[in-house]
């Protein structure tokens, strides 16, 4: 596949790094010198130095060939024309911009992005995507990570194996017949720095992070098999009134409404604005990183401390002070991967890379085969892939234990009729089953072998 991406940032890059390990033809384009000849040397990519809106700098990163655009610029106006121009002057098949000004995304003006108007195939809000995967963090305490599929009705959940884990030890597919009504599959492991994909007889171990594939119904009483029963956290403190930070607020108010939110906003005129915009949430303005501001916002008695804010260093900060302070956990917005390895020994008990959220939802469309979701994990070791069995997808009709899975494959959930079920070594996917697996980056081009149409393998 031959990908044009306009942006050399964060999220550019890691596009790019992913898509060049798996032999796409990536070419990359930003204004910035000195960010290309960085990607340049360290990615097998080309790289161009100029505006990705600009058809001679398209023309010349090969768009009259390319299959795809992904314009992530930091500008969504750059964004959008990006792809516009790949449309109409090169007729690139698919476009996908990153779009943050919500004014863009209201309902009432979804026709803008029509194929008539300003053709873009998908747009990837970066804020909603991380409110979202937030929200989702703070309705189940004790996961590190959780992401929703099938309808919402398959859930993946990262759960820690604590000193107290009652699991640890034991056969996983021992757990299967002491809970033979329990929807729910360990597919990953995290153990010393790499993925394991476990068998049916390995063991969990203390500190490992379970990878959890079950039925989004059975998410509360797997926890509690792993020993987490935390109570979600009613008294919720945020640091940033940003858009993130607003849209987390807003949703909790509309859903929870017996939950009591303060947010900690520096910038003056964003305090009011946001305190204007909310209705039950108190604005406090002020520095999160100020012990004063803190406990006015009464993090001593705060259930979680949630921190938003644009800069790393405040969010890890002031989550490590308001843990001090007494707040019982705390979730920190992390952007850099230079800070993910030793978060934990800081105290931060979870945190959100909008980087990698945003990279996950591009790559659903990036997947060849009737690929519908992605979450990648741990910085691309893994991903955790929904795809839809087809008629003429080899993986349908043959019992799992028969089929000839990699290694770096493990099937999690089945999602048929409306049902969700856990699939053994008897199982056969069926045409239009929808399969929730976890596969390693290796693993990852044999899954959509197994979910193409017949008619793309010639």
């Amino acid at each position: 596949m031959k990908v044009i991406i306009c942006g050399a940032g964060r999220v550019g890059y890691g596009i790019a790094e992913r898509l060049s390990t798996e032999d796409n033809d990536v070419s990359v384009i930003d204004t910035s010198p000195s960010l290309i000849h960085a990607i340049r040397e360290s990615l097998d990519v080309r790289g161009y130095v100029g505006h990705g809106s600009q058809p001679d700098v398209l023309e010349q990163a090969g768009a009259d060939q390319a299959d795809m655009i992904i314009a992530v610029t930091l500008y969504d106006e750059v964004n959008m024309v990006a792809c516009q121009v790949a449309h109409s002057l090169f007729n690139v098949p698919t476009k996908i911009a990153r779009i943050r000004a919500q004014s863009y995304l209201q309902s009432h003006y979804q026709d803008l992005f029509s194929r008539e108007h300003m053709p873009i195939d998908v747009i990837i809000s970066p804020e909603v995507e991380v409110g979202q995967m937030v929200l989702r963090r703070i309705a189940l305490p004790g996961v590190t990570d959780a992401v929703r599929f099938a309808n919402d009705t398959i859930a993946m959940v990262a759960i820690e194996c604590l000193e107290d884990c009652p699991v640890v030890n034991t056969p996983l597919e021992q757990l299967s017949d002491l809970f033979p009504d329990l929807i729910a599959t360990v597919t990953g492991i995290w153990r010393d720095g790499r993925l394991i994909v476990p068998h049916s007889g390995d063991q969990l171990q203390t500190g490992d992070l379970a990878y959890v594939i079950c039925d989004r119904t059975h998410v509360r009483r797997t926890l509690g098999l792993f020993g987490h029963d935390e109570s979600e956290a009613t008294r919720i403190v945020i640091a940033g009134g940003g858009n993130i930070g607003y849209f987390v607020a807003h949703a909790i108010e509309q859903q929870q409404p017996s939950s009591r939110v303060k947010i900690i906003e520096y910038n003056r005129e964003k305090a009011l604005d946001v305190a204007d915009r909310l209705d039950r949430t108190v604005v406090l303005h002020g520095s999160s990183l100020d012990t004063q501001i803190l406990i006015e916002a009464d993090i001593e008695d705060a259930d979680l401390m949630v921190s938003l804010t644009n800069d790393d260093q405040v969010n890890i900060l002031s989550c490590v002070m308001a843990k001090r302070l007494g707040c019982k956990s705390n979730l920190a917005l992390i952007n850099s991967p230079a800070f993910l390895d030793f978060t934990k020994t800081l105290g931060i008990d979870a945190h959100v890379n909008p980087r990698a959220v945003t990279i996950s939802r591009i790559l659903q469309h990036v997947r060849r085969g009737r690929i519908l979701a992605v979450h990648s994990i741990q910085q691309g070791a893994a991903e955790v892939i929904e795809a839809e069995a087809l008629e003429t997808s080899p993986i349908v009709g043959t019992p799992l234990r028969e089929l000839d899975l990699p290694n770096g494959i493990r099937i999690g959930a089945l999602y048929r009729g409306g049902h969700v079920m856990r699939p053994d070594g008897e199982s056969k996917i069926t045409t239009g089953d929808r399969v929730v697996l976890l596969a390693k980056a290796s693993a990852v081009r044999h899954v959509e072998q197994l979910f193409r149409v017949s008619l793309e393998f010639f």
